[in-house]
C-alpha cells in the first residue's frame, strides 16, 4: 500500500469530556468494536500502568482517575483508528491541552443529565485555538435526562459552536425506546443491558406507518414533530462546515449499554479527517510528502524509576517513520536514532518498523527530547502551536534538605520537560515557583522529586493571579518595564520573561499603564 493509501485509511482523534461523563466507557466500546479488547473493563483495569509503570502511577490507583492520556491504536472496516484517551480530571488538564495538538478531530462526551460542564468549555477553547473538527456524544441515555433541544442549546451558548444533530432520541430514562439516524435514515431500538448490536431499520420516510408498531404512536407522533422542528431550524449537515471546526454533528447514545456507539463510530470514520497539513515556523508541511517529520508531544520520565528511563510519545505529520534510521533533531542541531520504537494497541506495547503520518510512536530517550521537539529528516523546521497555557495555582518550591540541592535542580529541570507542570524561577533572588492547573499535581511532584531524585520539598502557596508572558516591539520599551516591575519579573524554563501578576485588577491597570508591552496568556507569541 502506497503512502497516500496509508494516509487515507488512517484517523487520529482524541475523546475529551469532563469527569465522569462516561469517557472511559465510550472509549471501551470502541475499542470493543475494534477487536483491540476482548471484554469490558479491560481499559479501566488495565489503564496506562501496564504500559507506563512510573511509580506515581500509585495515585491514579487510589484515586480512581486517569492522570495521563492513554494512546491506543486499532482496525475497524480497514481504517487504522489512533485514539488518544485523556483525562478528564481538571487538574491534569495541562495534558489534555498538549494532547490535543497532535490529533486530527476529537469526540465530545457530555452527560444529558448534567450538560456542558466548566471543565468541557475549557478544552473547547483548545479546540477552537486550531479549529479542530469536533463531534459530540451526548451520554447517558438511560437516565432521566434534560430535554435535547435545551441540551443543544446549551451546546451552541456554552462552546460557541454551531450544532446539528445526526441522530435523535426516542425519549429517556425509563422510557427510552431508541435513536433514530438522521444520517442513515435508520431507527436504532434500544434493549436495556443488551451488549451485542442489531443492525438499524431502514426507515427512509418517517411517516412510514411501520413506525408506529416499533415505537408506540405517542413517541412516533412526538419523534416526527421533532424531526420537523429540527429540520426547519437547523440547516442541512455540511461536512465541510465540520471540517472546518464551525459546526459539530450530534449524536445520542448510552455508552454504558454499547447503545450508540456503533453509529457514532461509522459515521464517524466517513466524517472524520485524515492527517492534515500542519504549520511549521517555515511553511505548511503535507502529510503526503515524501520525507519523514513528526514533533513530540508528551513524555512520560522514570517509568522504570531504576534505569531513569522515559518515553517519548512522536506523531508522526509527513513521510514514513522507520526504526533504526537516523533523523535530525532540529533544536540540538544533531542526528538522533532509534532503535526502540514502539506502537500501542489497548494496553499493550509492541515494536514497530514503520509508521505512517497520523500514527503515535513511543521512543525511548534518555533525556534527549522535550515537548515541542521536531524530528526531521535534515530539513531545519519546527512545528508550532504547542503551547504551554498559563497555570491557575502557584507555589514556592522550599527545598528542605540543602544538600540534595543539585538532585532537586535536576528533578525540577526534567519533569517540567516533561509537562508535569511550569516553572517560573524570579529574577530577584532567583526563588522558584511553581504553577499547575490543578492541586492535585503538586502531590505528584512531591510525591516524584522525593522518590525518583531523593529531594524532598515543601510548596508555599502564593498570591498570584496569573503569569503573563511579555514581549513588546520596542526592547528598549521592555527594558524599562522590567526595570519598573523587577520584584515581579520571573524567566519560564526557555528564559521567556514572565510577569507574575498578583491580582485581575493590579493586571488590568498594568496594561493601561503600559500600552507598548503585550501580555500574553499562552507561552507561544
Amino acid at each position: 500500500m502506497g503512502l497516500q493509501q496509508e494516509i487515507e485509511r488512517r484517523r487520529t482523534f482524541g475523546i475529551i469530556s469532563h469527569p465522569d461523563a462516561g469517557k472511559t466507557t465510550l472509549t471501551e466500546k470502541l475499542l470493543l468494536f475494534g477487536g483491540a479488547i476482548q471484554k469490558a473493563g479491560a481499559v479501566k483495569s488495565s489503564k496506562i500502568k501496564d504500559h507506563a509503570r512510573s511509580d506515581w502511577m500509585e495515585i491514579e490507583k487510589q484515586r480512581g482517575i486517569s492522570v495521563a492520556t492513554s494512546v491506543m491504536g486499532f482496525n475497524y472496516k480497514d481504517v487504522k483508528i489512533n485514539l488518544l484517551d485523556t483525562p478528564g480530571h481538571q487538574d491534569f488538564a495541562e495534558d489534555t491541552y498538549r494532547t490535543l495538538t497532535a490529533v486530527d478531530s476529537v469526540i465530545m462526551v457530555i452527560d444529558c443529565v448534567k450538560g456542558v460542564e466548566i471543565q468541557t468549555e475549557k478544552l473547547m477553547e483548545v479546540c477552537r485555538m486550531r479549529n479542530t473538527p469536533v463531534i459530540c456524544f451526548i451520554n447517558k441515555l438511560d437516565r432521566e435526562g434534560r430535554d435535547p433541544f435545551e441540551l443543544l442549546d446549551e451546546v451552541e451558548e456554552k462552546l460557541s459552536i454551531k450544532v446539528r444533530p445526526l441522530s435523535w432520541p426516542i425519549n429517556m430514562g425509563k422510557n427510552f425506546k431508541g435513536v433514530y439516524s438522521l444520517y442513515e435514515k435508520s431507527l436504532h431500538l434500544f434493549t436495556a443491558s443488551k451488549q451485542t448490536v442489531e443492525e438499524g431499520i431502514e426507515i427512509k420516510d418517517i411517516n412510514d406507518q411501520e413506525l408506529e408498531r416499533l415505537v408506540g404512536e405517542n413517541n412516533a407522533k412526538q419523534l416526527r414533530a421533532d424531526i420537523e422542528l429540527i429540520e426547519g431550524v437547523y440547516p442541512d449537515f455540511d461536512v465541510n462546515e465540520y471540517l472546518e471546526g464551525k459546526v459539530a454533528p450530534v449524536f445520542f447514545g448510552s455508552a454504558v449499554n454499547n447503545f450508540g456507539v456503533k453509529e457514532l463510530l461509522d459515521s464517524f470514520i466517513r466524517l472524520a479527517p485524515p492527517p492534515k497539513p500542519r504549520e511549521t515556523t517555515v511553511r505548511v508541511v503535507k502529510p503526503d510528502e515524501q520525507k519523514f517529520t513528526g514533533f513530540i508531544f508528551k513524555i512520560h520520565a522514570n517509568m522504570d524509576p531504576k534505569h531513569r528511563n522515559r518515553i517519548a510519545f512522536l506523531r508522526v505529520c509527513s513521510g514514513k517513520f522507520e526504526r533504526a534510521t537516523n533523523y535530525t533533531h532540529v533544536r540540538q542541531e544533531k542526528s538522533i536514532r532509534f532503535s526502540n520504537a514502539t506502537a500501542f494497541m489497548a494496553q499493550d506495547r509492541e515494536t514497530i518498523e514503520e509508521a505512517f503520518p497520523g500514527d503515535i510512536v513511543g521512543l525511548f530517550d534518555t533525556g534527549n527530547l522535550k515537548i515541542g521537539d521536531t524530528l526531521t529528516d535534515g530539513e531545519k523546521l519546527m512545528y508550532t502551536g504547542i503551547p504551554s497555557f498559563s497555570p491557575e495555582i502557584f507555589k514556592e518550591v522550599i527545598n528542605l534538605d540543602a544538600m540534595k540541592t543539585k538532585q532537586l535542580e535536576k528533578g525540577l529541570q526534567q519533569l517540567m520537560e516533561e509537562g508535569v507542570a511550569q516553572l517560573f524561577t524570579y529574577e530577584i533572588g532567583k526563588r522558584k515557583a511553581i504553577g499547575t492547573v490543578g492541586a492535585l499535581q503538586f502531590e505528584v511532584i512531591q510525591f516524584r522529586l522525593k522518590n525518583e531524585y531523593g529531594a524532598t520539598v515543601q510548596f508555599q502557596p502564593q498570591n498570584i493571579y496569573k503569569a503573563c508572558w511579555i514581549s513588546s516591539k520596542d526592547p528598549k520599551k521592555l527594558n524599562e518595564f522590567v526595570d519598573s516591575k523587577q520584584r515581579h519579573i520571573a524567566r519560564d524554563k526557555d528564559g521567556k520573561l514572565v510577569f507574575m501578576a498578583e491580582s485581575r485588577a493590579w493586571l488590568q491597570m498594568v496594561q493601561d499603564n503600559f500600552p507598548e508591552i503585550e501580555f500574553h496568556f499562552t507561552s507561544e507569541f
